[in-house]
């Protein structure tokens, strides 16, 4: 039996939003075919009372094989330790929904539960460049993570770099890309350049890195869906959209008069962090999915097939 195969088994994925989801349904067959079984841990009151979108989902991982497991990661740590116990590799998919200190409070339960490798949230940008400070606080967290499981050596850790999921270069409330007031906005300047991943690329990336042989052990593996300054993005959203758009260039002093005006904006906080650039995008060549010749979608490709 492989390595991989061996640390398959027992494998628990913290979260069934839309990264959880993107993961079980790469991995859940992988790890069937290997005579392995994944697990989620679902939240008590989405068992309880789930929504519509709860229900579907929870429909699709019973026909994928997924096992669920009920737990609530704002228990007290002792809580979430003996519920990692049981598992040798625990992938978390939460997000910053849980609110500050929750991916540390998540990370200390699965290093003290002695389980064997952990992939943290950290699906996002390179917390190692941007360091604290950003005027990003969930940042700040996702370093100390880093400085956490560097400081110990009984949990392998593999941390996914993605940056930002592509999508959200759309959001409106995020004010880059906004299709229905047809405004583009530079974050920085137009050279500035982002990291972008769709979540069902993340989702099977993830599950490639998890599985690769032999075994990634305390690496950060970078994964990019494109890698594109804001002033091609705007390139591409017009000749997609065969519209011109208002186009203005947002300067990091800007950015921060913005965030010093409304340092609780969440938003805000995000636009002065991603204008920044550094830590912020790396070279798409030089990724994981570009090494091994794994297709992803760029941010052309997303955008054409959400508008059709």
């Amino acid at each position: 039996m492989s390595d991989s195969r061996i640390d398959a088994s027992g494998v628990l994925v913290l979260g069934a939003g839309q990264l959880g989801m993107a993961v079980l349904r790469a991995l859940a067959p992988r790890l069937q075919a290997a005579q392995s079984t994944a697990t989620v841990l679902i939240a008590p009151n989405v068992l309880d009372a789930p929504s519509e979108d709860d229900a579907a989902n929870l429909a699709e991982l019973r026909g994928l094989g997924v096992e669920m497991v009920r737990g609530d990661l704002v228990s007290d740590e002792r809580t979430l330790t003996r519920l990692f116990r049981d598992f040798r590799t625990v992938v978390n998919c939460t997000g910053f929904v849980g609110g500050p200190g929750t991916q540390l409070h998540i990370s200390r339960a699965v290093l003290a539960a002695g389980v064997k490798r952990y992939f943290p949230w950290q699906f996002g940008v390179d917390y190692d460049v941007v360091g604290r400070g950003s005027g990003q606080p969930v940042f700040d967290e996702q370093y100390e993570v880093r400085k956490l499981l560097r400081g110990q050596s009984g949990t392998e850790w593999v941390i996914v770099s993605t940056g930002m999921f592509t999508s959200f270069l759309f959001e409106p409330a995020f004010d880059v890309v906004n299709l229905e007031k047809q405004t583009i906005h530079g974050l920085g300047s137009w050279e500035t350049k982002v990291t972008v991943t769709t979540p069902e690329d993340v989702g099977k990336l993830t599950t490639e890195i998890l599985l690769a042989e032999p075994r990634i052990i305390d690496e950060v593996v970078y994964v990019a869906g494109d890698t594109i300054s804001y002033g091609d993005l705007a390139k591409v959203v017009e000749r997609v959209t065969g519209r011109t758009f208002e186009k203005a260039e947002w300067s990091l002093h800007k950015l921060r008069s913005d965030l010093a005006a409304a340092p609780d904006d969440v938003m805000a906080r995000y636009r002065a962090a991603f204008g920044l650039g550094d830590g912020m995008w790396w070279d798409k060549s030089k990724t994981y999915n570009a090494r091994r010749g794994l297709r992803t979608v760029d941010v052309e490709e997303y955008l054409r097939a959400r508008l059709q």
